[in-house]
């Protein structure tokens, strides 16, 4: 099957594949333009980034690609409304937001005529997004990694949620090959999302020892633990969220108020990069279901080669 293209508003992306935002600072400049450059929307992950931060990556990666740029924030961010206006200013291409919902991003959108796609779950929040104006939506399943809004298959969720909206629908989680697109665009997705496979790339911001840690994952590895967002995810089964899930985390010394509501059961910015950064005893490893399909670190051009190969080979 040849992978069809992916309209959203007047942008087109050649392969429909979105490379899923993951923070901190996991999928910045460099992973974003790589898939830009391989056909696909780009992202960078805002969420834990300064404004001044985000407006480099922006530049940064427009330096590197004239393909489709966009940023991930968490609505559950405290600067949410700002990290968005701030990549509205520098011209950014798409707005992703997951982990919460925002009313009030969909204005800021307009505004600018910047497309913005929520991420959700449910037919109703699907049918809420299309009527609030949504260019289009990422139905994100169990099968995730980072912050889970479902208990249900993406497989499950796509059909009925086509059904209901008349806008682009992206399925997300679990998606790890050429047949899993296929497989989702038969059930009515119109593209795709990837993170977890993105974040073993070459181009990933991952520290080297967290790719390798990504390598040696097993099924059994993977768990859901609690956020202090107030929301499950799933991450690896290392010291840290052992802790975690014994409710024995250790709790912060010290608040930035990052997040608009959380439960202060640990500081996830700070685990979040303590895992970017390559210590992965101590740090939060977020992860996709199916981690453990992964054996190899590959360029981002080698990916969508593959993906594109699978694919062709199933009618």
């Amino acid at each position: 099957m040849k992978l069809p293209e992916l309209k959203i508003g007047h942008l087109v992306a050649k392969v429909p594949i979105i490379q899923g935002g993951m923070a901190i600072r996991i999928s910045t400049a460099r992973l974003a333009a790589a898939v830009a450059e391989a056909g696909g929307i780009g992202t960078i992950a805002a969420s834990g980034m300064s404004f001044d931060e985000l407006r480099r990556e922006i530049r940064t990666a427009r330096s590197l690609t004239k393909g489709i740029i966009g940023i991930n924030a968490m609505v559950a961010a405290r600067e949410f409304a700002g990290l968005l206006k701030t990549a509205i200013d520098e011209g950014i291409d798409v707005i992703i937001a997951g982990a919460g919902f925002s009313r009030d991003m969909f204005g800021i959108g307009r505004e600018s005529n910047t497309p913005i796609i929520p991420i959700v779950s449910s037919v109703k929040l699907a049918k809420i997004s299309e009527k609030l104006g949504a260019a289009a939506i990422i139905v994100e399943g169990k099968e995730a990694g980072g912050h889970l809004g479902t208990d249900i298959s993406v497989r499950a969720l796509i059909p009925d949620i086509k059904k209901s909206v008349g806008i682009p629908v992206i399925a997300a989680g679990g998606i790890m090959s050429g047949r899993d697109i296929v497989e989702l665009i038969k059930l009515g997705a119109d593209g795709v999302q990837m993170g977890t496979r993105f974040a073993a790339s070459e181009e990933s911001n991952a520290a080297p020892a967290l790719k390798e840690y990504y390598l040696k994952a097993r099924a059994q590895d993977v768990v859901v633990i609690k956020s202090p967002v107030g929301l499950p995810g799933r991450a690896v089964k290392n010291p840290f969220a052992e802790k975690i899930l014994e409710g024995a985390a250790p709790k912060p010394e010290s608040c930035d108020a990052c997040l608009k509501h959380c439960e202060r059961s640990f500081c996830i910015i700070k685990a979040l990069i303590r895992a970017q950064q390559g210590d992965v005893e101590s740090g939060l490893v977020f992860t996709g279901e199916y981690i453990h399909k992964i054996d190899k670190i590959l360029s981002v051009k080698e990916i969508f080669s593959q993906f594109i190969k699978e694919a062709e080979e199933i009618n």
